[in-house]
């Protein structure tokens, strides 16, 4: 992917009326759930959503569950943050992500992935922009495992954790799982 030039925060997108109308950005997460295979179903019902636009970050496991040629927006991975930045006066993709969102959804968010985030480890883009978020912007979550994953005590406890930095969950659905199991 070739280096990113992202636009200066509160400088509203190209636009071709002479009234200047300013977009809202969303910065979509995706992890490593199988739940991932939508991302393009996702992506395709956000840009119906008139003056929105979104980029996308992804963890290098949510990569096998789409195909990236799938995705018509600017989509971002480790890879992007390191080309990216050669020296001091660098732009660091991370924090060029979080300033220019307005919202950030992580969808779906993965048992590993809520367990970084609930502690603090921030070891790849995604979990650089949740750790640097500016926490006067909404966060939402929206958790995606297995029903044994999603039982287990720990998760609770970092559900609770992300929702006291003031971030919003999106409840699981009960469905038929792609595994078999019936659950969450």
């Amino acid at each position: 992917m070739e280096p990113i030039s992202l636009p200066e925060p509160g400088i509203p997108a190209g636009n071709s009326s002479s009234v200047a109308q300013e977009k809202f950005h969303v910065l979509l997460g995706v992890t490593g759930s199988v739940a991932a295979l939508k991302l393009p179903l996702l992506v395709a019902e956000l840009l119906k959503i008139p003056a929105l636009e979104v980029k996308v970050i992804t963890t290098e496991r949510a990569k096998h569950f789409y195909n990236a040629q799938e995705i018509p927006v600017a989509l971002y991975g480790d890879e992007e943050e390191w080309q990216l930045w050669k020296g001091r006066s660098d732009p660091v993709l991370h924090i060029e992500l979080r300033r220019w969102a307005d919202l950030m959804v992580v969808a779906p968010l993965d048992a590993n992935t809520l367990a970084k985030v609930a502690n603090g480890i921030c070891d790849n883009l995604l979990t650089c922009v949740i750790r640097a978020w500016d926490l006067s912007k909404p966060l939402l979550f929206c958790p995606a495992m297995n029903t044994a994953m999603w039982e287990h005590p720990i998760t609770a406890r970092h559900v609770e954790q992300l929702k006291a930095f003031g971030y919003t969950e999106i409840p699981c659905v009960v469905k038929k799982l792609v595994c078999g199991d019936e659950g969450q």
